[in-house]
Protein backbone atom coordinates (compact mmCIF):
# COMPACT_ATOMS: atom_id res chain seq x y z
CA UNK A 1 0.00 0.00 0.00
CA UNK A 2 1.82 3.26 -1.18
CA UNK A 3 0.35 5.57 1.14
CA UNK A 4 0.97 3.61 3.99
CA UNK A 5 4.64 2.95 3.40
CA UNK A 6 5.57 6.06 1.77
CA UNK A 7 4.19 7.49 5.34
CA UNK A 8 6.69 4.86 7.08
CA UNK A 9 9.33 5.82 4.88
CA UNK A 10 9.68 9.41 5.73
CA UNK A 11 8.67 8.92 9.58
CA UNK A 12 11.57 7.20 10.00
CA UNK A 13 13.80 9.33 7.65
CA UNK A 14 12.70 12.42 10.04
CA UNK A 15 13.06 10.62 12.89
CA UNK A 16 16.48 9.94 12.37
CA UNK A 17 16.84 13.67 11.37
CA UNK A 18 15.95 15.53 14.23
CA UNK A 19 17.33 12.18 16.70
CA UNK A 20 21.13 13.74 14.38
CA UNK A 21 19.91 17.33 15.52
CA UNK A 22 19.14 17.03 19.17
CA UNK A 23 22.66 14.55 19.18
CA UNK A 24 24.13 18.03 17.43
CA UNK A 25 23.03 20.24 20.15
CA UNK A 26 21.70 22.55 17.51
CA UNK A 27 18.28 23.36 18.64
CA UNK A 28 17.82 26.56 18.31
CA UNK A 29 14.34 26.53 20.49
CA UNK A 30 11.95 29.64 20.19
CA UNK A 31 8.58 30.34 21.35
CA UNK A 32 5.12 30.39 19.48
CA UNK A 33 1.86 31.49 19.65
CA UNK A 34 0.17 29.58 22.29
CA UNK A 35 4.04 29.56 24.29
CA UNK A 36 4.45 26.56 22.55
CA UNK A 37 8.34 25.78 21.47
CA UNK A 38 9.92 25.16 18.36
CA UNK A 39 13.14 24.03 16.94
CA UNK A 40 14.93 23.70 13.96
CA UNK A 41 14.58 20.03 14.63
CA UNK A 42 10.53 20.51 14.21
CA UNK A 43 10.99 22.57 10.94
CA UNK A 44 13.40 20.53 9.50
CA UNK A 45 10.94 17.57 10.09
CA UNK A 46 8.68 19.35 8.63
CA UNK A 47 10.34 20.07 5.42
CA UNK A 48 11.56 16.76 4.69
CA UNK A 49 8.32 14.40 4.96
CA UNK A 50 5.85 17.92 3.11
CA UNK A 51 8.05 17.53 0.56
CA UNK A 52 8.54 13.85 0.08
CA UNK A 53 5.30 13.51 0.47
CA UNK A 54 3.95 16.39 -2.18
CA UNK A 55 6.34 14.18 -4.57
CA UNK A 56 4.56 10.89 -4.10
CA UNK A 57 1.47 11.96 -4.12
CA UNK A 58 0.74 15.51 -6.16
CA UNK A 59 -2.95 17.09 -5.42
CA UNK A 60 -2.93 16.01 -2.37
CA UNK A 61 -3.11 18.83 0.26
CA UNK A 62 -0.57 18.26 3.01
CA UNK A 63 -1.19 20.39 6.67
CA UNK A 64 1.96 20.63 8.85
CA UNK A 65 2.04 22.38 12.16
CA UNK A 66 4.95 24.43 11.42
CA UNK A 67 3.31 25.68 7.96
CA UNK A 68 0.28 27.84 7.06
CA UNK A 69 -2.38 25.24 5.37
CA UNK A 70 -3.24 25.01 2.11
CA UNK A 71 -6.37 27.12 0.88
CA UNK A 72 -9.44 24.58 0.90
CA UNK A 73 -7.25 21.76 2.04
CA UNK A 74 -9.94 20.58 4.34
CA UNK A 75 -12.09 20.32 1.69
CA UNK A 76 -10.61 17.82 -0.50
CA UNK A 77 -11.51 14.13 -0.34
CA UNK A 78 -8.25 13.22 0.65
CA UNK A 79 -5.28 15.03 2.75
CA UNK A 80 -2.38 14.37 4.85
CA UNK A 81 -1.68 15.68 8.46
CA UNK A 82 1.91 15.87 10.20
CA UNK A 83 3.34 16.88 13.23
CA UNK A 84 6.88 16.12 12.33
CA UNK A 85 7.78 16.61 16.35
CA UNK A 86 4.88 15.41 18.62
CA UNK A 87 5.71 16.04 22.16
CA UNK A 88 8.48 18.72 21.40
CA UNK A 89 9.18 19.46 25.07
CA UNK A 90 10.16 15.80 25.59
CA UNK A 91 12.32 16.03 22.94
CA UNK A 92 13.91 18.90 23.80
CA UNK A 93 14.87 17.66 26.99
CA UNK A 94 16.35 14.69 26.14
CA UNK A 95 13.61 12.00 26.86
CA UNK A 96 12.06 9.38 24.61
CA UNK A 97 8.72 10.47 24.82
CA UNK A 98 8.23 12.19 21.67
CA UNK A 99 7.15 11.00 17.68
CA UNK A 100 7.01 11.75 14.25
CA UNK A 101 3.46 11.82 12.94
CA UNK A 102 2.09 11.33 9.75
CA UNK A 103 -2.12 10.84 8.93
CA UNK A 104 -4.56 10.77 6.18
CA UNK A 105 -7.76 11.61 6.36
CA UNK A 106 -9.91 9.87 3.81
CA UNK A 107 -13.91 11.54 3.21
CA UNK A 108 -13.36 12.73 6.93
CA UNK A 109 -12.22 10.17 8.86
CA UNK A 110 -8.33 9.27 9.23
CA UNK A 111 -7.63 5.83 7.35
CA UNK A 112 -3.65 5.77 7.36
CA UNK A 113 -1.16 6.95 10.59
CA UNK A 114 2.40 6.38 11.42
CA UNK A 115 3.87 7.26 15.00
CA UNK A 116 7.54 6.65 15.08
CA UNK A 117 9.44 7.00 18.51
CA UNK A 118 12.75 7.44 16.84
CA UNK A 119 15.15 6.84 20.33
CA UNK A 120 13.13 3.11 20.35
CA UNK A 121 13.22 2.40 17.23
CA UNK A 122 9.40 1.38 17.37
CA UNK A 123 6.89 2.27 15.00
CA UNK A 124 3.10 2.05 15.09
CA UNK A 125 0.94 1.94 11.84
CA UNK A 126 -2.63 1.34 10.51
CA UNK A 127 -4.22 1.14 7.14
CA UNK A 128 -7.86 -0.32 6.53
CA UNK A 129 -5.70 -3.45 6.57
CA UNK A 130 -5.03 -3.34 10.44
CA UNK A 131 -3.05 -1.90 13.13
CA UNK A 132 0.85 -3.34 14.26
CA UNK A 133 3.32 -2.44 15.80
CA UNK A 134 7.66 -2.52 14.60
CA UNK A 135 10.50 -3.00 16.97
CA UNK A 136 13.85 -4.26 16.73
CA UNK A 137 12.47 -7.43 17.67
CA UNK A 138 9.98 -7.35 14.94
CA UNK A 139 6.08 -7.08 14.05
CA UNK A 140 3.24 -7.66 15.72
CA UNK A 141 -0.18 -6.75 15.51
CA UNK A 142 -1.89 -4.42 18.17
CA UNK A 143 -5.12 -5.03 20.31
CA UNK A 144 -6.44 -2.97 23.35
CA UNK A 145 -6.66 -4.35 26.44
CA UNK A 146 -10.01 -6.40 27.63
CA UNK A 147 -10.74 -4.14 30.39
CA UNK A 148 -14.07 -3.32 31.11
CA UNK A 149 -14.62 -1.10 34.15
CA UNK A 150 -13.23 2.35 34.07
CA UNK A 151 -12.08 1.73 37.74
CA UNK A 152 -9.69 -0.63 36.48
CA UNK A 153 -8.33 1.29 33.99
CA UNK A 154 -4.78 2.55 33.65
CA UNK A 155 -4.50 5.99 32.78
CA UNK A 156 -2.33 7.87 30.63
CA UNK A 157 -1.82 11.88 30.91
CA UNK A 158 0.20 14.55 29.74
CA UNK A 159 3.98 14.69 31.29
CA UNK A 160 4.25 18.66 30.30
CA UNK A 161 0.70 20.11 30.46
CA UNK A 162 -0.96 17.73 32.95
CA UNK A 163 -3.83 19.63 34.89
CA UNK A 164 -5.78 19.21 38.10
CA UNK A 165 -8.88 18.22 35.77
CA UNK A 166 -6.94 14.76 36.01
CA UNK A 167 -7.00 14.70 39.22
CA UNK A 168 -10.62 14.96 39.15
CA UNK A 169 -11.60 12.52 36.65
CA UNK A 170 -8.98 10.19 38.13
CA UNK A 171 -11.26 10.68 41.58
CA UNK A 172 -14.35 10.32 39.36
CA UNK A 173 -13.61 7.18 37.78
CA UNK A 174 -11.51 5.60 41.25
CA UNK A 175 -8.36 5.20 39.23
CA UNK A 176 -4.83 5.03 40.59
CA UNK A 177 -2.79 4.04 37.94
CA UNK A 178 -1.21 7.05 35.82
CA UNK A 179 1.21 7.13 33.51
CA UNK A 180 3.07 10.16 32.36
CA UNK A 181 4.19 10.80 28.67
CA UNK A 182 4.36 13.83 26.11
CA UNK A 183 3.52 13.22 22.68
CA UNK A 184 -0.24 12.54 22.36
CA UNK A 185 0.46 9.67 19.23
CA UNK A 186 2.46 8.05 21.83
CA UNK A 187 -0.08 7.87 24.21
CA UNK A 188 -2.86 6.80 22.09
CA UNK A 189 -0.40 3.90 20.40
CA UNK A 190 0.05 2.87 24.54
CA UNK A 191 -3.57 2.12 24.54
CA UNK A 192 -3.73 0.79 21.19
CA UNK A 193 -0.65 -1.58 22.61
CA UNK A 194 -2.96 -3.05 25.39
CA UNK A 195 -0.92 -1.75 28.01
CA UNK A 196 -2.85 1.69 28.78
CA UNK A 197 -6.51 1.71 28.72
CA UNK A 198 -8.02 5.61 28.99
CA UNK A 199 -6.49 8.82 27.89
CA UNK A 200 -8.40 12.34 29.08
CA UNK A 201 -7.52 15.80 27.74
CA UNK A 202 -9.82 18.54 29.25
CA UNK A 203 -7.23 21.27 27.41
CA UNK A 204 -8.97 22.36 23.90
CA UNK A 205 -5.33 22.85 22.70
CA UNK A 206 -5.00 19.86 20.44
CA UNK A 207 -5.08 19.87 16.98
CA UNK A 208 -6.13 17.90 14.02
CA UNK A 209 -2.44 16.94 13.36
CA UNK A 210 -2.06 15.53 16.76
CA UNK A 211 -4.76 12.84 16.77
CA UNK A 212 -5.09 11.98 12.63
CA UNK A 213 -2.43 9.26 12.64
CA UNK A 214 -3.11 7.78 16.35
CA UNK A 215 -7.12 7.87 16.09
CA UNK A 216 -6.13 5.39 13.04
CA UNK A 217 -3.78 3.84 15.04
CA UNK A 218 -6.27 3.23 17.85
CA UNK A 219 -9.21 2.97 16.02
CA UNK A 220 -7.65 -0.44 14.19
CA UNK A 221 -6.57 -1.59 17.26
CA UNK A 222 -10.30 -1.75 18.56
CA UNK A 223 -10.15 1.47 20.59
CA UNK A 224 -12.23 4.66 20.76
CA UNK A 225 -11.32 8.59 20.17
CA UNK A 226 -14.17 11.01 21.16
CA UNK A 227 -14.48 14.08 22.52
CA UNK A 228 -15.15 14.82 26.49
CA UNK A 229 -19.16 14.18 25.94
CA UNK A 230 -18.49 11.48 23.12
CA UNK A 231 -18.34 12.95 19.91
CA UNK A 232 -16.70 11.75 16.77
CA UNK A 233 -13.95 14.16 16.48
CA UNK A 234 -13.93 15.97 13.64
CA UNK A 235 -11.61 16.22 10.51
CA UNK A 236 -13.13 19.30 9.00
CA UNK A 237 -13.59 23.23 9.09
CA UNK A 238 -11.03 23.47 12.39
CA UNK A 239 -7.74 22.55 13.44
CA UNK A 240 -8.64 22.86 16.94
CA UNK A 241 -10.01 20.09 18.82
CA UNK A 242 -12.11 22.66 21.22
CA UNK A 243 -14.03 20.02 23.19
CA UNK A 244 -11.00 17.92 24.57
CA UNK A 245 -10.51 14.15 23.66
CA UNK A 246 -10.97 10.81 25.48
CA UNK A 247 -9.09 7.59 24.03
CA UNK A 248 -9.93 4.49 25.06
CA UNK A 249 -9.84 0.67 24.99
CA UNK A 250 -13.51 1.08 23.42
CA UNK A 251 -14.94 -0.91 25.90
CA UNK A 252 -14.61 1.49 28.87
CA UNK A 253 -15.61 4.25 26.86
CA UNK A 254 -19.29 4.69 27.41
CA UNK A 255 -19.20 4.28 30.73
CA UNK A 256 -16.14 7.03 31.20
CA UNK A 257 -17.92 9.77 29.36
CA UNK A 258 -21.00 9.26 31.17
CA UNK A 259 -19.14 9.91 34.47
CA UNK A 260 -16.86 12.34 33.32
CA UNK A 261 -18.56 14.34 31.07
CA UNK A 262 -20.59 16.06 34.25
CA UNK A 263 -17.46 17.53 35.19
CA UNK A 264 -17.14 19.47 31.70
CA UNK A 265 -20.44 20.81 31.24
CA UNK A 266 -18.95 24.22 31.89
CA UNK A 267 -16.75 23.96 29.12
CA UNK A 268 -19.25 22.78 26.20
CA UNK A 269 -21.55 25.31 27.68
CA UNK A 270 -19.02 27.85 26.75
CA UNK A 271 -18.34 26.53 22.81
Amino acid sequence: MADLETAIELAIRAGDEVVRVRRDGALGVEMKAGDEPVTIADRLASELIVSGLTAAFRGDPIISEELPPPPGAFGATRFWLVDPIDGTKDFIRGSDGFSVMIGLVEDGRPSVGVVHQPTLGRTFYASPLGAFVRTPDGTQPLAVSGITRAGEARLVASASHRSEAIDEVKTALGIDDELNVGSVGVKLSLIALGVRDLYVNPWPKTKAWDTCAPEAILVGAGGRLTDLFGAPIAYSGDLRHARGLVASNGHIHDEVIARISPLFLKLRDTM
